[in-house]
């Protein structure tokens, strides 16, 4: 008979600990401020040059195409979906996970760029029963995800490089050259160093920057789609430029509302009249829209959620 008792125990799984919170000095506070700042600046910039935007012009132009009204939902939720597909192989996380990576969305949006994985972070903690250390895992899909981001940046700028005379910003090619590089270079020290950065196995690590590139593959050409379909005479090309414009913006820290900036910027360099800046201002205005919309409906669920509790 098999001695049950004198089998040794399986041993624990390792946990790995959340490291230690960073060393706090004097400068911390004013290090911590410059980013929202810069950020704030950056959007009432934005806002600004929306202000003379026709609005009349931009309600005619609203679709009634169930195509696009279905595209623009996707678009719009693919950031959230394709995290859950992640933490869901990750952490199990059940479909409940969604509302979690809705908020996350918001925040990022409408208040301040990361803040959304801050949230996302307390939120995981909370919820022992997912994961014991969530820290890892969240920084490394955050990393990958900037990493993907990155290296499509620079292939769109690369492919539309020809276009960018069409705009009139000033930009020098030796400033533009460089601007490439260094985008490039950022991707290729995270991967140099990625033995210290990551905390995950390699099979997760590709699993992760795969979901990603099929989540900025999707978002690239739904964007485009959604251009085109209000525009569509409108040549191609313009949409290439812009696109890679709007990647570009896309890459900067600490952002909220980056599509209300892009139509400002858009706004800024092709003029407030003409189909292009009342399209892709239709667009933005639709995504603060529908960010408005599922937080109140997340915050309404939240009151009711606690008053019947």
């Amino acid at each position: 008979m098999t001695d049950f008792a004198a089998q040794p125990a399986p041993a624990a799984p390792a946990v790995i600990a959340d490291p230690a919170p960073p060393l706090k000095t004097r400068w911390s506070g004013w290090i911590a401020a410059i980013g929202p700042i810069l950020s704030l600046g950056v959007l009432g910039a934005a806002l600004y040059e929306l202000r003379t935007l026709d609005m009349a012009a931009l309600w005619a132009m609203m679709p009634t195409s169930i195509g696009f009204w279905l595209a623009f939902a996707v678009c719009y939720a693919i950031s959230p979906l394709s995290e859950w597909v992640i933490f869901r192989k990750l952490w199990h996380l059940p479909a409940s996970g969604l509302a979690p990576l809705f908020r996350k969305l918001v925040c990022n949006e409408l208040l301040l760029g990361y803040l959304g994985e801050m949230y996302f972070y307390s939120w995981a903690r909370r919820h022992a029963g997912l994961t014991t250390a969530p820290f890892g895992a969240i920084k490394d899909v955050s990393i990958l995800s900037a990493v993907a981001g990155n290296v499509f940046t620079l292939l769109l700028v690369v492919i539309a490089s020809p276009l960018f005379s069409r705009l009139d910003m000033g930009i020098e090619t030796t400033h533009f050259v460089t601007s490439v590089v260094v985008i490039l270079v950022s991707s290729l020290v995270i991967f140099a160093f990625r033995g210290r950065l990551f905390s995950l196995p390699a099979r997760d690590l590709l699993f992760i920057g795969g979901i990603h590139t099929v989540r900025i593959v999707v978002a690239i050409g739904l964007s485009a789609f959604l251009w085109h379909a209000l525009v569509p005479a409108v040549a191609l090309s313009w949409w290439l430029l812009l696109g890679t414009v709007r990647q570009i913006l896309s890459r900067l820290p600490l952002m909220p509302n980056k599509e209300i900036v892009f139509a400002g910027v858009v706004t800024l360099l092709v003029g407030t009249h003409g189909p292009i800046a009342e399209a892709i201002a239709l667009v933005a205005a639709l995504s603060l829209a529908a960010n408005l919309i599922v937080g109140a409906v997340l915050g309404a669920s939240d009151v009711v959620r606690a008053v019947l509790d």
